[in-house]
């Protein structure tokens, strides 16, 4: 009678892969659960309007508590200026990457023009996510005054990575954020403008960054 073999010890590459998959597998639920609950939460506020809609009811329509929701999101408004604020980092990465012999309005126009075009492309959910998201920012005054801070953060970040561009100091040379400024003006009437004329869609708002950029030029150019 042989005494029976220990037990192999499973290779410590195999124990940390399969600890990564589930750390990957438990992300991606959570990604999706996130998702799930801004996608309600656009739907319902589009549907009935943002002050009229409940945490209750978004949580219903995902069927998870509201203690999940919390997890995610602090307010209902922290998931319409989260979803905004995802579209504005990626439209100041798409900046990063402009090239450096861009005129620093030019790179602003194109980082936003290739943002929009991207949102336009990437599907017919992501399309209408952002959709209810310009039809949510536009129809409801209460967000105004969260928007507006998120605004300013997105000028001083945009400011920054202007004046990086073109070698100078953000405090000491105004430049950078009055250039940013005008953008950002330019960018509010353009969207402004979809908005009056219910044109939510982002293939639709990178066409009118275009017409208004060339007004914004001939504008500056003529009566400035």
């Amino acid at each position: 009678m042989t005494a029976a073999e220990p037990p192999t010890a499973a290779p410590a590459g195999g124990v940390a892969s399969a600890d990564r998959a589930r750390d990957g597998l438990r992300e991606h639920k959570k990604q999706r659960t996130r998702q799930a609950l801004i996608d309600a939460a656009l739907e319902l506020f589009v549907a009935q309007g943002y002050e009229e809609t409940t945490i209750d009811e978004i949580v219903a329509a995902v069927e998870v508590s509201q203690r999940t929701f919390f997890r995610y999101f602090a307010t209902k408004e922290d998931v319409v200026i989260g979803v905004f604020a995802a579209y504005d980092r990626a439209m100041l990465e798409e900046l990063r990457e402009r090239p450096a012999d861009e005129t620093p309005f030019a790179a602003m126009a194109e980082a936003l023009r290739v943002a929009l075009r991207s949102v336009a492309a990437s599907g017919p959910a992501e399309s209408a996510r952002f959709r209810r998201l310009r039809q949510v920012i536009e129809t409801t005054p209460a967000l105004g005054a969260a928007h507006l801070a998120h605004h300013t953060a997105i000028e001083r970040a945009l400011a920054a990575e202007i004046a990086r561009r073109q070698g100078v100091d953000p405090e000491a040379d105004l430049r950078p954020r009055l250039l940013v400024a005008i953008f950002i003006g330019v960018v509010r009437v353009a969207f402004k403008h979809c908005a009056e004329h219910e044109a939510w869609d982002a293939a639709t708002m990178a066409a009118q960054i275009d017409s208004i950029v060339d007004a914004a030029r001939r504008t500056v150019r003529d009566w400035v």
